[in-house]
């Protein structure tokens, strides 16, 4: 999927399919799918290596995901890094300089959460040739502000602050906007008022594309099922099976066997 393909879809009606993937062997399997695009989250700092939020993301972790997705895509697919807490709010340079390392680490594009104290930025990296995706709702870079991660936009003034936010990324030219846990209804009104594509991840079926962390779709986790998550498979049952049927294969003398050797 090409950049010029995200205004087009949403006039065709055309859904949007974004995963994310922090890694060469998980972007291999992507890249053999009809996925239209992938983001390398800052996710991947809770996903990858266990960190409890996403403020624990650093420029060099989500650009050496980045090398590793971008390696693994060959076909077109849309390859976006996700710009990591603070890494956008030390000025311009320090932003450009994170922007110019995913980008040449294989990304197509950078996404970046909230509008307050963003606008100048978000315009120079856009005035710079760079793709710009915007994210509003529940912004988990925020979590220390917010408290917890619940729903946003539930209450009027909350709602019109949202949508007032997604007409101000629109105009100032990014490509697509994150829709995260906010309620349906607002999801679709903000579809509905702006021309850009919204992506939508705990925010309903009404908008222009969905988002969902891959180890949750593939039901990785035992313990950790989202509300607006849809498991596609049992992955921790699945893999666990495997490695228990490995371990037994070597006790029973059956792994490796014959023609497993030379």
């Amino acid at each position: 999927m090409k950049i010029t393909e995200f205004k087009q879809r949403k006039k065709s009606k055309k859904k949007i399919s974004m995963i994310t993937c922090y890694d060469y062997t998980f972007a291999r399997i992507i890249d053999s799918s009809n996925i239209d695009t992938i983001l390398i989250g800052d996710s991947g700092t809770m996903v990858m290596h266990g960190n409890p939020s996403t403020v624990h993301a650093t420029v060099d972790e989500i650009t050496l995901m980045i090398k590793g997705v971008a390696t693994g895509i060959q076909s077109e697919k849309l390859i976006i890094g996700d710009m990591p807490f603070l890494s956008y709010r030390r000025g311009i340079k320090y932003a450009m300089r994170t922007v110019n390392k995913f980008i040449k680490a294989g990304a197509n594009a950078v996404k970046l959460e909230g509008v307050t104290g963003n606008k100048k930025v978000i315009k120079h990296i856009i005035g710079s040739g760079v793709p710009v995706i915007g994210h509003i709702g529940l912004t988990p870079q925020s979590i220390n502000s917010l408290g917890n991660y619940c729903i946003q936009g539930k209450g009027k003034e909350d709602a019109a602050k949202l949508l007032g936010e997604a007409n101000q990324i629109a105009e100032m030219g990014c490509i697509a906007l994150v829709l995260e846990c906010i309620p349906s209804d607002l999801a679709k009104e903000i579809t509905e008022t702006i021309d850009i594509p919204t992506i939508g991840i705990g925010a309903g079926r009404f908008t222009d594309g969905q988002v969902l962390v891959l180890q949750d779709m593939l039901g990785m986790y035992k313990d950790i099922s989202p509300k607006f998550v849809r498991q596609y498979l049992k992955g921790f049952e699945l893999m666990s099976n495997a490695l228990n049927n490995f371990h037994n294969d070597v006790q029973s003398l059956d792994f490796p066997n014959k023609q497993e050797s030379f």
